[in-house]
């Protein structure tokens, strides 16, 4: 299967071809509830994970809100 190179979270991570980002969330383990996630410069709706292909050279931040206080 083919790979491209994204950077995610300033670090370059290869992943496979023709992946979107909901895939790509649920790759990474971590729960999709408390996730905002940036690519390119632009938050993504969660709703729109599904459809939002992940391409070569594409700079994805993901960031887990933690509860606290």
């Amino acid at each position: 299967m083919p790979e491209i190179l994204i950077t995610l979270n300033g670090e370059q991570l290869p992943i496979a071809d023709e992946i979107d980002l909901e895939t790509l969330v649920g790759q990474l383990a971590l729960p999709a509830k408390r996730l905002a996630v940036e690519m390119n410069g632009n938050v993504v709706r969660r709703s729109d994970w599904p459809q939002t292909t992940v391409s070569n050279g594409d700079r994805i931040e993901v960031v887990h809100f933690v509860g606290g206080g």
